[in-house]
């Protein structure tokens, strides 16, 4: 069995072989040319729903930053994250391989229901080390690269800086920071000035690693703590959106709209950054989310329901991806995106091999990116085994085309939807369909298998009238799998 050291140093040595210009040809032969190669920013925001832009749709929220940055890029229409809550998604970004096959099915450290009806698997809860990180494949081909921001995939064992990084601002085990204005409260992250905004420092730090290595390939990643629960904002952006606040705008969370603003000027300062170094047109810029909105903090109509659930609401997310020369700007896709794809489609951009003997289950978006083709698959899948504070009950689902089903795991029932002519979920199919939801369930069985996914089983403590109780599981362990 290969090492993680040794697959490291395979991925080392395929690197220098392959060179900048045998998975990019146009862009690999000028970055060789030039002896430049393509840098990567990757924005991930913490709960932002489908609609939490301007240029998603939204009337109350205020993002020009984004909005130009979707203007010089392409916006994805159909995007989605590996899973309705974070810290499976975030695995996803980092390996290119689902959450199911990771064993890394909720957000860490989870919700325990001693009395629900199923009884969750014993899951993994953190990033293994033997995983390989983008961090760790871009290394390889020479990269520097920061995490600054919210990392949430384990204990001080698997922190970002065990992961590959180079450098790990302000990630830890926290899912949430305990306060939003300094001092924050945050082992990896020195405090500033009395009442500095974590979002703005956070800025400022990706500011300060770009310009330390301008003269080298990088890779910033920048998951951003907003707009995640504790709803903290600057108090005059809190002001000016209250005074905006109407009856008929199902948006209409004046705090959360300023964090919003906040996240929009840290893409602002940094995509200035970026200019005012001449990089701007050898950098790729990615801007996403790891799960649907919190229904208690934003509306994602015309999307059903929101964080934890399986339903759109829970897992659609915006995705724009600006690449000067290349991506047509103000261009738009309907591919299928799901965030395991990130990881083969910043290595093909980079030149860079993907790791030896181990399988990916995300696709390069490429072809799409170009307007030349499509991702290379023919359905995405989602697992959740576990139970969500919101509500939400175990569960899988798969998207193929514009054909929808959701698996629930508690009594097995099936909901079809066509997503083309029910965006909101609105009219379940099954029973009209009971042939075409089969065959999507026998689908979805066979990933599940093959994924190796761990299935909740019957509780035999199962108690009807404490059903609803639970808490949040006990802190992981720092342990190597």
């Amino acid at each position: 069995m290969m090492t993680r050291r040794k697959m490291l140093k395979s991925l080392g040595a395929g690197a220098l072989g392959l060179g900048a210009a045998a998975l990019c040809p146009r862009e690999g032969r000028a970055a060789a040319a030039s002896g430049q190669r393509l840098n990567f920013v990757f924005f991930l925001i913490d709960d932002m729903g489908w609609m939490d832009l301007a240029c998603q749709g939204s009337r109350f929220y205020e993002t020009p930053s984004i909005d130009r940055l979707a203007a010089q890029g392409m916006r994805f229409t159909n995007a989605y994250a590996a899973c309705p809550v974070c810290s499976p998604t975030r695995a996803a970004v980092m390996t290119g391989r689902y959450p199911a096959r990771l064993h890394v099915t909720d957000w860490i450290a989870g919700h325990v229901r001693p009395y629900a009806k199923l009884r969750i698997p014993d899951w993994t809860k953190f990033l293994p080390l033997e995983e390989i990180t983008i961090a760790e494949a871009l290394k390889a081909a020479g990269y520097a690269s920061a995490s600054i921001g919210k990392w949430h995939l384990g204990g001080e064992e698997y922190w970002p800086e065990k992961q590959g990084f180079d450098v790990n601002v302000a990630g830890t085990h926290m899912g949430s920071p305990p306060t939003y204005f300094s001092p924050y409260k945050i082992p990896t992250i020195e405090p500033g000035p009395d009442g500095e905004y974590l979002t703005d420092r956070l800025a400022d730090e990706a500011c300060a690693f770009i310009e330390k290595n301008r003269d080298r390939p990088f890779f910033l990643y920048l998951p951003h703590y907003a707009v995640h629960t504790p709803l903290m904002a600057k108090k005059e952006l809190a002001e000016k959106y209250q005074a905006r606040v109407r009856p008929d705008c199902p948006q209409k969370n004046a705090t959360y709209a300023a964090m919003i603003q906040s996240v929009d000027e840290c893409v602002g300062k940094v995509c200035a950054k970026l200019d005012a170094l001449g990089l701007a047109d050898r950098t790729v810029v990615f801007f996403t989310s790891d799960n649907g909105g919190l229904v208690s903090s934003t509306s994602n109509a015309p999307l059903r329901a929101g964080k934890g659930t399986l339903y759109e609401g829970g897992i659609r997310e915006p995705l724009i991806v600006r690449w000067p020369g290349v991506v047509r700007p103000g261009s738009t896709s309907g591919e299928i995106v799901t965030s395991t794809d990130y990881f083969p489609t910043i290595l093909e951009m980079a030149g860079a091999q993907p790791p030896a003997g181990r399988e990916l289950d995300g696709v390069s978006i490429v072809p799409a990116l170009r307007q030349t083709g499509r991702p290379a698959r023919d359905a995405v899948y989602w697992h959740y085994p576990h139970y969500h504070p919101g509500g939400a009950t175990p569960g899988g689902a798969l998207r193929a085309g514009d054909w929808k089903l959701i698996e629930f795991f508690e009594d097995n029932h099936v909901e079809l939807y066509n997503l083309k002519d029910d965006l909101g979920e609105t009219k379940d199919l099954a029973p009209a369909m009971p042939d075409r939801a089969a065959d999507l369930r026998r689908k979805l069985a066979a990933w599940r298998e093959r994924m190796g996914a761990q299935m909740p089983a019957p509780n035999p403590d199962y108690d009807p009238a404490k059903a609803g109780q639970g808490a949040q599981g006990p802190r992981p362990k720092a342990k190597t799998k």
